[in-house]
């Protein structure tokens, strides 16, 4: 449709500029920046760039995907080098790691859509996002997964259209309603008749309409009366927080923000208390407890604990609410973290990796599963079901707790990221599973970003970051399951979409060669 402009675009300077730029755009697509109209038309220049040149296909994709996710995740940097202290011969080559193995999916899913071989409507129309959609499941399946930056976390903002989608079929229809819109503009701009142009249109127009449509619909009803929450914000830097001199200032800041509040429900972030419940002082875990009974408040709590063998320990909330000093720590009603980190929370390849961590200040970096459905907490008039930090990205994974709960409860300790933009991108997260799950979810942190989030996916209230402070709110328990949850989560949707890419290859499938 545009010849000349084509002609400059396969220029090979201007191309790899054009898509190193649409690659560098896409952080400004999510928290906390939230320009989510931007993203279906970063993703639509992708698919024409390529289109100017097919044969470069799957390595534009891949580096789409390497610079794209190098910008996004850049707070890998932060954390390697600015935090643990790691040298920057290995924190550089380690930041570029995970990107550069991500970018292996944006490349597989134009792999395959080279090799599907569909006429080009056909392909745009639906092959394309279907490949795409996934191909973004399997990056956050495979190897424990790491789905930060999936297409569909992008229109998870209050005014986006394509937010309604989550509840219906969670993130990955989200995504797969992005790419859609990507390359139904790819279609309504450059299509030399008139009839996929009216027919891109009429399924952008739809789309739109229908995601607006599902932002009205409650899915959850709520139950109950409204309850009080304090989330406390510690800020306690992380070079300092496992050390020794530093415990004392660190019980001293929580206890003060736990006595500040009359709030029903007062959480603290992840390991808010740094050494093992085993080893700390009865009379410290005493004084937390009492001091939140005397305020009419149930208390969560972060700490690790040993589990009840002594031979490993776990990433917890602990519920203190009815603690006593003869109360076995083992006993508590706990949640222990199951999803955990590669290389920060548990150790891959330990033989060959241990050397990083020497050269680390990591402690705690090899963490046991906590196990998968975990009972929600009672706490004042809530069942409150919790995950911890990267959690928070795998809704599936939550589902079963949501069930059991009325109430969504996020603990983190993002100060490994500095001020940088991760904590946002979680707090993005932390709206995906309040949508999809039809709950509130009240998030504590060390640094941010505390909040609380409506069962509509917007922030209701929020803390300033990197600063010591509780914050203050009401929120409504909420009953019931929204279409996603019925659905058990994720695999029916994906299930369809593999059924129609088997049938897209085996409708379009081409004839094989005769003699």
């Amino acid at each position: 449709m545009f010849p000349k402009l084509d002609r400059i675009w396969q220029i090979p300077a201007v191309y790899c500029l054009l898509l190193t730029a649409l690659a560098l755009a896409t952080p400004l697509t999510f928290a906390p920046y939230y320009h989510f109209w931007l993203m279906p038309l970063l993703f639509g220049g992708l698919v024409r760039l390529i289109e100017l040149k097919p044969h470069r296909a799957v390595r534009s994709a891949y580096w789409f995907g390497l610079i794209g996710y190098t910008a996004q995740f850049w707070w890998i940097h932060t954390a390697l080098h600015g935090i643990a202290k790691l040298p920057e011969y290995f924190a550089l080559p380690l930041t570029l790691l995970l990107p550069a193995f991500l970018g292996l999916y944006p490349a597989l899913a134009f792999w395959l859509y080279r090799h599907f071989r569909l006429p080009r409507n056909v392909g745009l129309g639906i092959g394309l996002p279907v490949l795409w959609t996934l191909t973004e499941f399997a990056r956050e399946r495979l190897l424990t997964g790491f789905g930060w930056g999936a297409l569909g976390y992008s229109q998870i903002a209050d005014n986006s259209p394509l937010a309604g989608f989550a509840p219906l079929g969670g993130i990955h229809l989200v995504t797969f309603a992005t790419a859609l819109m990507g390359t139904w503009l790819v279609l309504l701009v450059n299509s030399q008749t008139a009839k996929p142009r009216i027919a891109a249109a009429v399924g952008i127009v739809a789309i739109l309409l229908s995601g607006c449509l599902l932002r009205t619909i409650a899915f959850t009803q709520p139950t109950g009366s409204p309850t009080t929450v304090a989330l406390a914000q510690g800020n306690i830097e992380q070079r300092l927080k496992f050390a020794p001199n530093q415990l004392l200032p660190t019980y001293q800041r929580y206890l003060s923000q736990v006595a500040t509040t009359r709030a029903q429900i007062v959480i603290l972030p992840e390991t808010a208390l740094p050494v093992f419940l085993q080893n700390t002082p009865g009379e410290i875990i005493q004084e937390f407890a009492q001091t939140a009974r005397r305020n009419g408040s149930s208390l969560a709590v972060g700490v690790p604990l040993f589990t009840a063998d002594g031979e490993n320990y776990l990433n917890a909330i602990v519920n203190l609410t009815d603690y006593t000093p003869q109360t076995q720590p083992e006993k508590l009603p706990i949640y222990a973290k199951n999803h955990l980190v590669p290389f920060g929370e548990y150790k891959p390849l330990k033989p060959l990796t241990q050397f990083l961590y020497n050269a680390m200040n990591m402690p705690l970096g090899d963490f046991q599963r906590g196990g998968a459905a975990q009972a929600p907490f009672s706490m004042a008039n809530q069942k409150v079901a919790f995950n911890i930090c990267y959690e928070d990205g795998f809704g599936d994974e939550l589902i079963a707790s949501a069930r059991q709960a009325t109430l969504l409860a996020n603990a983190s300790n993002m100060a490994w990221y500095g001020d940088s933009n991760a904590m946002w991108q979680q707090l993005q997260q932390s709206q995906t599973r309040a949508l999809e799950l039809g709950r509130y979810m009240i998030r504590a942190t060390n640094t941010g970003a505390t909040a609380i989030v409506s069962p509509q996916g917007s922030i209701v209230q929020q803390a300033a970051p990197n600063t010591a402070t509780v914050l203050e709110g009401s929120v409504q328990g909420m009953t019931g399951e929204t279409p996603f949850m019925r659905l058990g989560g994720s695999l029916p949707f994906i299930g369809l979409l593999a059924a129609i890419a088997v049938w897209l290859k085996w409708r379009f499938r081409q004839p094989e060669n005769t003699k």
